[in-house]
């Protein structure tokens, strides 16, 4: 077993230690964890993706409710990151949390299958014709949701860390360890697309036309071999310890200080005189000092009443900020805007998770003029293989093309790549509401059957949402994989996990969000005189009108990004940005290239 990180201080008299060396095995330890990952992702995606027909079928759930609790739960399971990268980087390290999540994520998806597979768990089943049905009693809702507590938990450890485990395996500072951490994420995000191919297509198709009992249980088993796989692995992991709360603690020490100083007149102090100290043991870049927020740089002038150390560090870092520290709040700050923006943004998105979930299953389903259906929930694979086909056509041909005429690194920059993203998502939803319109029509004027406990089939085919979902597809490539990249390079190194419990955190406040507005325009609409737009038949209602509503936010959101996008500094830069992110200047070779760091 190998086990890193940093080590107690020792008294001055003792010998001092010489570390253990770290036996990275790379490689040999990979078909433990890339075999736990696959395996992981298998089980959960293969549970979470039909879940919305699950609670409508099975639980008699009303649509509202049922979309409600998926946007609730996917939010709560976001925002969880946020906690278990914090447990893991101060408490337990990313070996224990994986452990125990792995853990809590199976018997939450066990769980939930034994609500299928044990009748007294789940309501009776309400027959084809019936017009009212019996919903789930106290006690059954009381196991399901204890079900999605169990995967909250799973997620909260599993999604922050297990990328980085698999990283800690390969050396770092050695050629092969680099190539080897390059090959481990394209395996990983690799494994990521197979998980959900395998789950959008077997294992739904199981679920929806064999056996709830059975297409539940095999995730779970999926996620029992997942564990198993895992603790085999474990005399073999290189096991990074928990280096405790330092960026987070910096951060707090930062605003406080500036909140003691707050009162001081910085004009009277030169610019020379700020406390400008640079731990040698930081693993920061040196950050310049900037213009914005200036009322923070406060934080690093030297009173009569500070104390400097021998060695020039702070005596009492809770009354004297370094610069390097205020500039690297200043990074966090600076972040905050756009990362709301991605809040709008992903509303969107979510809705091709759930509303076209509901659409499909009043829609004609059958591939050309066969008797096969595609499962309701399977659609949702026409937006991830969009994504999965772009990635490297925008890699290998786009970027290249776009290098040679703007000179910069990634053909555009970060921000540009969004804002291309977030134009994408008004349009997607703008064509997700003529889409819906159409097939309510047809639902009325041509329809081909009965859903059960929905209304009328239209005969619309469902192939039309795939417009829509490539171009949901066509967005997450631009924009949510360049908010990975943009938090990755604009936060200190020290604050990485930060970084991506950010990013979830961002997801979070999409599903929250989403559930906000469904629930206000069910509430305002159910008395109006047009009557209620998100009705359990989506025939009687106005889904196309709730789309556009989204589409006015996603216009509001675009043209928000851009005032943010202009005002914004990269890290490391002197001068102002305020010019990456000009539309109209996307097209023109002649833009000029950002000074970045």
């Amino acid at each position: 077993m190998n086990v890193v990180g940093k080590r107690e201080s020792e008294p001055e008299t003792m010998e001092k230690k010489e570390e253990p060396k770290i036996n990275y095995r790379g490689w040999k330890v990979m078909p433990f964890i890339i075999g736990n990952e696959t395996f992981e992702k298998l089980g959960t995606i293969g549970t979470l993706a039909n879940l919305l027909v699950y609670l409508t079928t099975v639980f008699n759930l009303d649509s509202i409710t049922a979309t409600n609790i998926i946007n609730i739960f996917n939010g709560s399971a976001s925002l969880s990151t946020l906690i278990g990268a914090f447990l893991c980087d101060t408490y337990f390290g990313r070996y224990k949390t994986l452990g125990f999540c792995t853990i809590a994520s199976f018997l939450g998806l066990l769980f939930i299958q034994l609500t299928a597979w044990i009748k007294e768990l789940h309501p009776p089943e309400c027959g084809r014709d019936s017009k009212t049905c019996t919903g789930p009693n106290t006690g059954q809702m009381a196991f399901l949701l204890s079900a999605f507590a169990f995967l909250i938990v799973g997620a909260a450890g599993i999604r922050p860390c297990n990328l980085a485990f698999g990283v800690d395996q390969f050396n770092p500072n050695t050629e092969s360890g680099k190539k080897g951490i390059n090959s481990f994420f394209n395996w990983y995000f690799f494994t990521f697309t197979f998980a959900q191919m395998v789950s959008l297509s077997l294992i739904v198709y199981v679920q929806a036309n064999v056996s709830w009992a059975l297409g539940l249980g095999i995730p779970a088993a999926l996620m029992l071999l997942s564990c198993t796989l895992f603790y085999m692995g474990s005399n073999y992991y290189v096991k990074v310890k928990a280096t405790g709360p330092a960026p987070l603690t910096t951060i707090v020490q930062t605003v406080v200080v500036a909140a003691k100083k707050r009162r001081l007149n910085l004009s009277q102090y030169p610019l020379v005189s700020l406390f400008d100290y640079v731990s040698p043991h930081s693993i920061n870049s040196k950050l310049p000092r900037t213009s914005q927020f200036r009322f923070l740089d406060k934080a690093a002038i030297i009173t009569p009443e500070d104390e400097i150390n021998p060695d020039g560090s702070a005596s009492d870092p809770w009354n004297l900020s370094t610069m390097q520290q205020v500039e690297e709040l200043k990074c966090l700050i600076r972040v905050i805007p756009i990362w709301v923006s991605g809040i709008f943004f992903y509303v969107a998105i979510v809705q091709q998770n759930t509303m076209l979930v509901l659409q499909a299953l009043q829609a004609d389903r059958r591939v050309l003029t066969t008797n096969f259906k595609i499962p309701a929930a399977s659609y949702t694979i026409f937006q991830m293989l969009t994504l999965t086909l772009w990635l490297p056509i925008y890699d290998r041909i786009i970027v290249p093309s776009l290098q040679k005429l703007t000179k910069k690194e990634g053909g555009i920059t970060v921000l540009q790549r969004m804002g291309i993203g977030m134009f994408l998502s008004a349009l997607c939803v703008f064509v997700s509401g003529v889409v819906e319109d159409r097939r309510r029509t047809l639902a009325l004027t041509n329809p081909i059957g009965t859903a059960p406990r929905k209304g009328d089939i239209s005969s619309m085919p469902a192939l039309w949402f795939i417009p829509q979902l490539a171009l949901a597809g066509l967005a997450d490539a631009f924009t949510l994989v360049g908010q990975v990249e943009f938090f990755y390079k604009q936060f200190p190194e020290n604050m990485k996990s930060i970084a991506a419990s950010l990013f979830f955190c961002g997801l979070a406040g999409s599903s929250y969000l989403s559930t906000l507005l469904i629930s206000v325009i069910h509430k305002v609409t159910a008395n109006s005189a047009s009557g209620n737009w998100l009705p359990q038949d989506l025939n009687k209602g106005r889904l196309d009108n709730f789309y556009y509503v989204i589409t006015a936010l996603e216009v509001f959101n675009f043209g928000y990004f851009i005032v943010c996008a202009k005002w914004y500094k990269y890290k490391g830069t002197a001068t102002s940005s305020s010019s990456d992110l000009e539309l109209d200047q996307l097209s023109k070779p002649s833009e000029k290239t950002l000074n970045t760091v």
